[in-house]
């Protein structure tokens, strides 16, 4: 059985179509599960969290079909 990924990722990183390859359902869980939590050290981490969960939804998209709610945006009116 393959080792989870660590989720963790670094601000200077771009997100790349082949880092995404190597998360899983797992990987995603945990993710997912940080971003409920909202515990966050500083509002940057929760939303490089929030973009690498975007990004799978787009690239992986059987992968982040359950955690859908955490990455909806409401639409809003700026007038």
């Amino acid at each position: 059985m393959e080792k989870p990924h660590d989720v963790s990722w670094e601000p200077s990183k771009v997100i790349i179509s082949e880092d995404l390859q190597t998360f899983d359902e797992s990987s995603v869980a945990l993710l997912a599960k940080r971003l409920e939590e909202d515990d966050y050290p500083t509002p940057f981490d929760g939303l490089r969290d929030w973009h690498l969960l975007r990004a799978i939804a787009i690239q992986r998209p059987e992968l982040a079909e359950t955690y859908l709610h955490l990455i909806d945006q409401e639409p809003f009116d700026e007038d």
